[in-house]
């Protein structure tokens, strides 16, 4: 799953089996139902760079487990060129610094490519931002070790943490409030680079492009599947990677869709949902839930 501008939606790569290299989006909705069985094997995804995928040469079958659909090779190229890698040292576009917000107490910091624009903070499941800064990248790197020794907050957070504090969010104001303690803090630190340009605090809040209103608990979480698992419910909220479904028994899950990745998979028809789903979503344990 990813952000666009229009919202969330699935990316699939089509005719897969054939090697061929199209690819298409659908969007994913709140208020519809989703209902697939996952197929296999699951396989490397290659590489995406500048807009486009380079399919894996082998299209190598990868582990079942883990977040990442690609092989060892894909996955190597991919870090070489990675700004959370320190692999982009010369890269000469500008980047920008941000406070993001996932519940309450919880901030972190962190740097983005500034034509990106916020589609970083969309993709981690921010629930409101603001940024503080923007210039070469590594003005952007020495700031944000700066504020999160400055203001001690971490610039990586463990997803399932940002998933649990979700859910039961109190309003804007609280999160605005507390984003905007946290820039004006920050812009009394010394050592800012001279080259970063500073920015005032202007909040983004994403709780109504999440619909995290409809999300008023958890009963679950589909960290991985496993082939032969279904996945069936109505979509009530996105959140980053997390697709937030309501099963037809009335039990509310988080779909991470980073495990889906890879994946082949198949739609089921209403009438089999039901019946499949028991057998093998309910109570499996270890690689689904």
């Amino acid at each position: 799953m990813r952000w666009a501008a229009d919202g969330p939606e699935f990316g699939w790569w089509s005719g897969a089996a054939s090697g061929a290299t199209a690819e298409r989006a659908g969007a994913v909705r709140f208020g519809e139902r989703v209902a697939f069985r996952v197929c296999g094997p699951r396989r490397c995804l290659g590489v995406w760079r500048g807009g486009r995928r380079t399919p894996c040469p082998g299209r190598d079958v990868v582990p079942e487990r883990g977040t990442r659909a690609q092989c060892a090779e894909c996955a190597g190229i991919d870090r070489a060129r990675s700004v959370a890698a320190d692999t982009l040292a010369d890269d000469p576009r500008p980047y920008r610094v941000y406070l993001a917000w996932f519940g309450e107490g919880l901030v972190k910091v962190g740097i983005t490519r500034a034509d990106r624009g916020g589609a970083r903070l969309l993709e981690q499941g921010a629930v409101a931002f603001t940024w503080l800064g923007e210039g070469p990248l590594m003005a952007a790197r020495r700031a944000e070790e700066l504020l999160r020794v400055g203001l001690g907050v971490p610039d990586r957070i463990p997803y399932a943490k940002k998933r649990l504090v979700r859910v039961g969010l109190g309003g804007p104001e609280q999160r605005g409030a507390e984003l905007a303690r946290a820039h004006a803090v920050a812009g009394e630190l010394e050592g800012w680079p001279e080259s970063l340009e500073r920015v005032p605090c202007r909040v983004v809040d994403h709780a109504g492009v999440f619909g995290l209103a409809a999300v008023d608990g958890l009963d679950g979480v589909v960290g991985g599947v496993v082939e032969g698992a279904v996945v069936a419910g109505v979509v009530v909220a996105v959140a980053g990677p997390d697709l937030h479904l309501v099963e037809a028994g009335g039990r509310r899950l988080a779909v991470d869709t980073r495990g889906l990745a890879g994946w082949p998979l198949e739609g089921v028809g209403a009438d089999a949902v039901a019946e499949v789903a028991v057998r093998e979503v309910r109570g499996v344990q270890g690689g689904l839930f």
